[in-house]
């Protein structure tokens, strides 16, 4: 695969994905001008992207991260919700995030997720779908999508795999930012750094282990941390059709308006 970094910030209005290996790590970068946010292409891109790396036997460890300094993610695209025109679409669209939580999950090599910055909605999922994430101090999440008539349905399951029921429930309901501490204490992230320049140092010793780590026995652990995940390709497939019918409403269409305002 050749190696075709993004620019930070990315200078496209509709953001941008590239991938790079070196030393037997591959790094899959988003870009996108409205906070890491993520319309549909982006989502089959990021998700292809994956698959391909996990596929390549130059690669023992894939690390996923977006640009810049400010937000990791911020979650789907408002313009792109506010344009779903149809259940199919909207269903389509939700698929995205599945697509991008379903590739993480079933790679065959130890996923790292950079977090350096605030993430909220689906950006919480991918968190949640890293084997091993790395965030910053700042780096609070929260689920917003019950606030925007929606409810997250399709990264649901992989936040309460990572994190359990209760705190799950929690963040569905209420919708407020909990911060790095309690991202770690519930198991969200796996360790928190002080700040970026600390996450960079940590992600690097991190990744250059596990470069040299024994694959068989990577992809071993992989496999038990995902157990009971058999069945989410039709589960995350009832999901998002559950989402693109859900955006539809009225409600919906109003809070999301509203939200964006």
């Amino acid at each position: 695969m050749p190696s075709t970094p993004v620019l930070a910030g990315s200078a496209s209005p509709d953001g941008d994905v590239g991938v790079e290996i070196a030393d037997a790590v591959g790094t899959v970068r988003f870009a996108h001008p409205k906070g890491n946010s993520l319309p549909g292409s982006l989502l089959r891109r990021i998700a292809d992207s994956i698959a391909e790396l996990g596929r390549d036997d130059a690669v023992r460890v894939i690390v996923v991260r977006s640009e810049g300094s400010g937000p990791f993610c911020a979650g789907a695209s408002f313009d792109e919700l506010t344009a779903i025109a149809d259940a199919r679409q909207g269903e389509t669209f939700f698929s995205g995030f599945a697509s991008v939580i379903l590739a993480m999950i079933r790679a065959p090599k130890l996923v790292v997720v950079r977090v350096q910055g605030r993430t909220a909605g689906g950006g919480v999922g991918i968190a949640a779908a890293g084997d091993y994430t790395l965030a910053n101090a700042n780096a609070s999440a929260k689920l917003s999508e019950l606030a925007v008539g929606i409810g997250p349905f399709v990264v649901g399951p992989v936040i309460e795999h990572r994190i359990g029921r209760g705190p799950y429930a929690a963040m569905a309901v209420d919708a407020d930012w909990r911060d790095s501490a309690w991202c770690e204490r519930h198991g969200l992230y796996a360790r928190v750094l002080d700040n970026e320049i600390a996450l960079d140092e940590a992600l690097s010793a991190l990744t250059a282990t596990l470069a040299r780590s024994n694959p068989a026995a990577m992809a071993g652990l992989k496999r038990v941390f995902w157990e009971g995940t058999e069945r989410w390709e039709a589960l995350l497939a009832e999901r998002a059709r559950k989402s693109g019918e859900l955006v539809l409403s009225g409600h919906t269409r109003a809070a999301i308006a509203a939200f964006k305002k």
